[in-house]
């Protein structure tokens, strides 16, 4: 499967994750993870990174796009957030506990 990026581009693609009181919720019930990542990035993409970087299976991707708050230059840091369903079987551990 192409994703259109070469590996080092597809580690860029997951800025970090999303912690949230919804997301928390979320992966709880139906085993999905909240990723913030790159505004360009395709649904493939997502996958693929997720899948190189935690060694997991991806059965699906949903993406949000989030409005910013408006900041006092008059900016706006708009974002997108990824939701990823693992495969049965599958985990995440951000703990880092083995």
């Amino acid at each position: 499967m192409s994703t259109g990026m070469n590996e080092e581009k597809l580690l860029q693609v997951i800025r970090a994750p999303h912690v949230s009181e919804k997301g928390t919720r979320v992966a709880d019930k139906h085993k999905q993870f909240v990723f913030e990542v790159r505004r360009d990035a395709t649904k493939p993409q997502i996958k693929a990174a997720v899948e190189k970087v935690f060694s997991v299976q991806v059965a699906s991707v949903t993406v949000s796009n989030a409005k910013g708050k408006l900041k006092r230059t008059g900016r706006q840091q708009d974002w997108k957030k990824a939701y990823v369903s693992l495969k049965p079987g599958q985990d995440i551990d951000f703990t880092g506990a083995q």
